[in-house]
């Protein structure tokens, strides 16, 4: 059973919003949640009158671009209504939905992570004569905790002291130093992907003002341990702008901050580019606590003929996907992603490959033509998924019952953003967002139990490309166009529940 402590701390270390200031953030312990993405959480919310046309409501949003969109009854399939059903958008992350149902068809619901400390050598006298290698099995919710967990067995084990090297294995997957290299250097919800992983591949920058200076902090923190890292560093800069810079220097994370951006304390999350170096280097640290000195940790490729001393077992597939989709963690889409290719047999280069395979599994299992992803989150803007093609997989997944009781129940709410807690409309489904791209696709359930399958998918393309890399975290007009977008969502679900309800 995956405990409330484990759920607890893992939603922590997920809710790194990707809509963050571009500036210093706020202080905080942990990475700030996400903007409320609810169906209509922003006020004045516009009734919805089923009879006028769906083409006129679409004219009314004040949307910039483009607005596709679908619903069907799921028993039949038939579809009941549509606009520009065939164009295919950037899904954003609605395209963990297919990432969920990828996984599940490829490794199944039972499905463990395996994280494992092993000995190429012999142990004899409680000395290890031979090298020590912490093996990744591609778990993107392995933590802190974990580690230290590991450090323990190992003493337990009754190993003492290590005389050859410390090594870390990620080669389970593929390397990617960043899920999407449009985005800025320092936003958290873009870092690297391998084998290993550890608290989400994210470090945590903390900084205090000491006179005229600032006490900083680079350490991979949970709510139990703070150990210090030394794969990360990071230097205060005498400048406004730009905020932050990043470099890979000597095999560090090597990170600069504007001091005008500090102001008086504060703390964010930070993506860790050398994920194995960052295992490693809390490995050692846990293990040091226990007495067992290792040395620095080496990356190595292909994994040597070796025992099994201690591992560590991820919960199931089926309750990672449920968090992966609650709290739209990239990092965990792309690893299990990958992860599901490599088990079909086809061990992917990198997020492209392994995306193209998974829209071609789309397009055999559920015959449909219009998915091309590029990930397995929806990070990417190149992503493509029509209205229509996503409807189709949406029926299936209801009939199979594999996909709606991984979504997150989303309330409906009334013109000033207060939940409705009696409203006859329950909604089951996956936002996605991006600037100038807002998607919601999934399940409503009216009234009189009718259970209708919808997508909508919306974006301005043209004012995504004018966005610089530097102004992805927040661009201008981009939160407005988003609410909007939230706002044509609660819109259309009312309309479909209240038309299509009897």
């Amino acid at each position: 059973m995956l405990s409330r402590r484990f759920f607890i701390s893992a939603a922590a270390a997920a809710l790194a919003a990707p809509a963050a200031l571009a500036n210093a953030p706020k202080t905080s312990l942990r990475p700030l949640g996400r903007a409320a993405t609810g169906l209509g959480a922003q006020a004045g919310a516009t009734p919805v009158n089923p009879t006028r046309s769906l083409k006129a409501l679409l004219a009314r949003s004040g949307l910039s671009g483009q607005v596709a969109c679908a619903v069907a009854e799921v028993k039949t399939g038939q579809e009941l209504e549509s606009h520009a059903g065939e164009d295919a958008l950037p899904p954003a992350s609605v395209a963990k939905a297919l990432t969920a149902l990828y996984a599940l068809d490829s490794l199944g619901a039972n499905y463990r992570f395996t994280t494992g400390v092993l000995a190429a050598g012999t142990v004899s006298g409680g000395v290890l004569k031979g090298d020590l290698i912490l093996a990744g099995g591609g778990d993107p919710m392995l933590n802190t905790d974990h580690l230290a967990q590991l450090a323990a067995a190992l003493k337990k084990a009754g190993i003492r002291e290590v005389r050859g090297a410390f090594k870390v294995w990620d080669g389970a997957l593929p390397r990617v130093q960043t899920i999407d290299k449009g985005q800025p250097d320092h936003v958290g919800y873009s870092p690297a992907v391998a084998g290993i992983a550890l608290n989400f591949n994210r470090v945590h920058f903390e900084w205090k003002r000491a006179g005229n200076s600032w006490s900083i902090n680079m350490d991979a923190r949970t709510t139990k341990y703070r150990p210090e890292v030394s794969m990360a560093r990071m230097k205060v800069a005498n400048r406004a702008l730009p905020v932050y810079t990043y470099a890979d220097r000597n095999g560090t994370d090597s990170w600069t901050v504007a001091s005008q951006a500090l102001g008086k304390g504060g703390s964010r999350w930070l993506p860790v580019r050398r994920p194995a170096d960052y295992a490693g280097d809390v490995f050692r640290t846990m293990a040091r606590a226990h007495g067992i000195k290792l040395k620095a940790a080496k990356r190595i490729s292909s994994l040597p003929t070796a025992t099994v001393i201690a591992q560590h077992h991820s919960p199931p597939l089926d309750m990672m996907l449920k968090a992966m989709l609650k709290f739209s963690n990239n990092l965990m889409a792309e690893m299990i992603g990958m992860t599901a290719t490599a088990k079909r047999g086809k061990r992917p280069k990198g997020l492209k490959e392994s995306a193209a395979e998974m829209s071609r599994w789309v397009r055999i299992k559920y015959g449909v033509n219009s998915v091309k992803m590029v990930d397995h989150s929806g990070l990417g803007e190149a992503s493509r998924v029509a209205p229509h093609a996503m409807l189709k997989v949406l029926v299936a997944a209801y009939k199979a019952g594999s996909l709606k009781p991984l979504l997150k129940s989303f309330p409906m709410r009334d013109a000033n953003g207060r939940v409705l807690k009696n409203h006859p409309i329950k909604v089951a489904a996956k936002t996605g967002t991006l600037n100038f791209v807002s998607g919601l696709g999934g399940f409503l359930t009216t009234s009189s139990g009718t259970v209708l399958a919808f997508t909508i998918f919306a974006a301005d393309t043209k004012a995504r490309a004018r966005i610089s890399r530097a102004e992805r975290e927040r661009p201008e007009g981009a939160r407005s166009w988003n609410k909007r977008a939230k706002r044509l969502q609660q819109q259309l679900i009312e309309r479909w529940g209240q038309s299509y309800g009897t």
